[in-house]
């Protein structure tokens, strides 16, 4: 299933390059991913260029469950999506089918939590189209924290701000949620005289 696609440009012959990554249309991809607004704006493009160089290319065909529910033991990567589309499905009780969360695209994040703490996965994800996308695997961030401290203090305080992000927005549909069933609930006791 892996597939190296971090292939550099064609450059001019007197050129000299310093990593296997520089030059690479897909890898100069990932790192702009990388500082998007909807990513890690942390990140400087060189500091995200440094990030992809300890980042593993990788396709994956449409249909393939990369991420399941409730697994303890593929927990050491996170995913930065380059191109496709995944859907994120999680079972809820008394269905049978499990429900679609979201879908996410080009430049989403996937599984960092799992890369932070280790812990089951909460959701499953599919890819819904084939996926190119970069993987940092729990060793690669070792690494990175080892050999480039401040970026990797960097990455963590953005994957941090992604996580608290997404935190606040599942929160404010809580909200949301507990709302609408007081309604409900004021509701069925106003026609039932409760």
């Amino acid at each position: 299933m892996l597939k190296t696609f971090f292939k550099k440009k064609p450059s001019s012959p007197d050129s000299e390059t310093h990593d296997a990554t520089e030059g690479s249309v897909a890898a100069d991809l990932a790192a702009e991913l990388l500082i998007a607004p909807t990513a890690l704006m942390p990140l400087t493009l060189q500091e995200a260029r440094v990030v992809v160089r300890y980042m593993q290319p990788q396709i994956i065909a449409k249909g393939t469950a990369f991420i399941r529910e409730g697994d303890v033991r593929d927990t050491g990567f996170m995913m930065l999506l380059l191109d496709g589309e995944v859907t994120v499905e999680t079972l809820v009780v008394s269905r049978v089918e499990p429900i679609i969360i979201t879908v996410l695209s080009r430049g989403s994040l996937i599984g960092e939590l799992g890369l932070l703490d280790g812990k089951a996965r909460y959701a499953s994800c599919i890819a819904a189209t084939p996926l190119r996308c970069a993987i940092l695997t729990r060793k690669a961030l070792d690494r990175l924290m080892r050999e480039e401290p401040a970026i990797a203090a960097k990455l963590m305080l953005a994957v941090s701000l992604r996580i608290g992000v997404r935190l606040r927005e599942i929160t404010d549909k809580l909200k949301m949620y507990v709302q609408l069933t007081q309604a409900m609930e004021q509701e069925i006791g106003s026609r039932t005289g409760g």
